[in-house]
């Protein structure tokens, strides 16, 4: 999408520079520099788009420090939609904007050459396993090699998730039977992350879904979402992605498309924007964005407003703490559903978590790209994690758990990270049968 489409510039309009973003953007929190705030920023793109200003380092540093968290979205009065501006701005600035040729090599390989192609990441997957598994990693961490690494690489490597033995893309059939009666049809978003990283997630979605009367269809043709490259500039990368996958969503004949990941979720609910100027694909993404719902909006919203749960839940009698991720609550304004599910677990206690909207640094690749900004705002939130004395902190996206796993870590908490379905799935099966 253009800078200058009328739909940005109607957006750019909308803001009255009320200040009420303020109080809720973390970077300027920290910061306290007008643009490293939202309304700053938006004042940047209007300049931007009017040529009153070009693009240069500092103006790049500027739209790049922004996490695009979309907590000033929430507290607008005026609704505007500053996603649609921030990644807007991102897509002009990266056509117009020389980096240097290591970033931009890095940033081509990652954005542009693996990601989109579920085979290559699976590559990518199969050499971190090795790392992981043969020893290496731990040598080079014990040895305290890491620490030669350049930049904030060394701090970057003891991030790393430990991945999962396989790929759900793998693992899962094509077609996943309900139990009972089939009450919808669904297709299940595997990811990229989340497909290589977290498949016992994707795996525990699929058994909640069919236990809930749903046919659960896997897509193995699906690629990744675009969610990293549009929120990276890589508007024209993240166009096609989109096209294909509405495609191959459409073919399968399902229902709805579910979605467990809440930055996924939020921009497969936002094709209708990407490709909103598409002759061909316009109406259709529009069509097809209605049709998805995050995991814990259906089974709430869905589910259980048209004859509730199906199954038994068993007891988990732990202490347990939600985290909102920001697209979740913000970009998709699903708040009251994942603490619902939870509640509705025998023996669970939830407890409520301070500021548990409040960005937690990870936001994508923001913790790579920006680390020091992420480490800071980790810092507040683990804050307020630790006061919580919570067995479990639940989390609704693979990112926030793999930043939230790292504060952990740090503080020495003797806590755990899970996604609300994890919880919901052990309830159900306590022994994991199917594991």
């Amino acid at each position: 999408m253009d800078l200058l489409s009328p739909e940005v510039q109607r957006e750019i309009l909308k803001c009255v520079r009320c200040r009420t973003c303020l109080p809720v953007c973390p970077t300027f929190a920290e910061l306290e520099v007008e643009m490293d705030s939202p309304r700053g920023r938006i004042a940047l793109a209007k300049a931007l788009s009017e040529g009153k200003i070009s693009v240069t380092e500092r103006l790049v540093g500027h739209l790049y420090c922004c996490l695009d968290c979309r907590a000033c979205e929430t507290a607008c009065p005026s609704g505007v939609k500053y996603g649609e501006i921030i990644e807007s701005a991102r897509s002009y600035v990266e056509e117009h904007w020389k980096r240097p040729k290591l970033e931009q090599l890095l940033k081509t390989l990652f954005l542009k050459k693996i990601f989109p192609y579920p085979r290559r990441l699976e590559g990518l997957a199969w050499i971190l396993r090795f790392y992981q598994k043969s020893g290496l990693q731990t040598l080079l961490r014990k040895s305290n090699l890491t620490r030669l690494l350049p930049g904030n690489l060394g701090e970057l490597e003891k991030m790393t998730p430990v991945l999962s033995d396989r790929s759900s893309r793998s693992t899962l059939p094509s077609i996943i039977p309900p139990k009972g009666e089939r009450r919808y049809r669904v297709a299940l978003l595997l990811g990229c992350i989340t497909d290589i990283g977290f498949a016992s997630l994707n795996e525990a979605t699929a058994r909640v879904l069919s236990e809930n009367g749903c046919e659960v269809l896997t897509v193995k043709e699906q690629k990744c979402c675009g969610a990293l490259q549009v929120h990276n500039g890589e508007s024209k990368t993240a166009r096609e992605m989109a096209k294909y996958n509405l495609q191959v969503f459409e073919s399968s004949g399902a229902d709805y498309v579910i979605v467990n990941a809440a930055g996924c979720g939020a921009m497969l609910k936002e094709y209708g924007f990407l490709l909103g100027d598409d002759p061909q694909y316009g109406e259709r993404a529009r069509i097809f964005s209605s049709r998805v719902w995050d995991v814990n909006e259906f089974l709430v919203d869905v589910v259980q407003a048209n004859g509730g749960l199906r199954g038994t839940l068993n007891p988990i009698p732990k202490r347990v703490a939600y985290h909102d991720a920001c697209h979740l609550a913000h970009g998709q304004r699903v708040r009251k559903q994942p603490r619902k599910l939870l509640q509705l677990i025998p023996a669970l206690e939830l407890v409520e978590l301070k500021e548990s909207d409040w960005c937690c640094g990870s936001a994508g690749i923001y913790n790579i790209t920006n680390y020091d900004m992420s480490m800071r705002l980790l810092d507040r939130k683990m804050d307020n994690v630790a006061k919580t004395r919570a067995d479990i902190l639940a989390a609704a996206n693979p990112g926030c758990i793999i930043q939230l796993e790292v504060g952990i870590k740090k503080r020495g908490l003797a806590m755990k990270v899970m996604h609300p379905i994890e919880l919901l799935d052990e309830a159900y099966y306590p022994d994991h049968p199917f594991s």
